[in-house]
């Protein structure tokens, strides 16, 4: 089962259940080892301190959960994919089922959001931008770790043939559900470049947008603070 780039969220969520067995590994392995380091990335960007509450929004088997949670932040794990949530039962951060355009928290309650490779998956990503920003106090701030858009033109060219070509091919050794990667890639493939999402968070309300590439642009982490 796959899903279809309407993202309708009973499909995205049920293709997630089943790929959850193998998710951690699969994404250790297609993307060469590098999720560590844009999990790195992404706390640091977020710059959030002891005694400060963060949701991880996408969470999936809150492995990201873990990395935030690092230097003595209460981060919480939400996911509209109980599979996930179930596959990352051991992780020891708490966990909530919700969907990122309505989420089970109160009005600023919350310093700060993440979500990591998951914004593109949401069927409406400009309503979940304003909904995070619902969820987050005054002066949080909001951090967006997403598949991007290669900055040199050569890569990029390389990049995506990549995606289209290998990924599922990687995906069908290693994923219990190969047929979920080739959405992934076309989502991917799919998805705005960088100054059109940063556009999309000033939008929703975010103030002092800005971002970072990283791997020459093939993930790019989008920063915003709650005004």
């Amino acid at each position: 089962m796959r899903a279809g780039l309407d993202k309708r969220p009973a499909d995205v969520a049920a293709m997630f259940d089943r790929v959850a067995g193998r998710y951690d590994l699969t994404n250790t392995v297609l993307s060469g080892g590098l999720d560590a380091g844009w999990r790195r990335a992404t706390r640091a960007a977020l710059g959030a301190g002891p005694g400060q509450t963060v949701l991880d929004v996408a969470a999936g088997t809150a492995v990201s959960t873990v990395e935030l949670a690092a230097d003595g932040v209460l981060a919480i794990a939400c996911d509209f994919s109980q599979g996930m949530l179930r596959a990352g039962r051991a992780r020891p951060v708490p966990k909530v089922a919700g969907d990122a355009m309505a989420l089970p928290l109160a009005d600023a309650s919350v310093d700060g959001v993440v979500i990591s490779f998951g914004l593109r998956n949401v069927a409406d990503p400009r309503a979940a931008l304003r909904e995070f920003a619902r969820v987050t106090r005054t002066g949080g701030r909001l951090v967006v770790c997403e598949f991007s858009s290669p900055t040199w033109s050569p890569f990029r060219t390389v990049y995506t043939e990549y995606l289209m070509r290998a990924l599922p091919r990687i995906a069908q050794a290693v994923s219990s559900n190969p047929e979920a990667y080739v959405y992934l890639a076309e989502s991917i493939r799919a998805w705005p470049a960088q100054p059109e999402l940063a556009g999309w968070l000033q939008e929703a309300g975010w103030a002092g947008v800005e971002w970072r590439d990283l791997t020459g642009g093939v993930v790019a982490l989008h920063r915003g603070t709650r005004a």
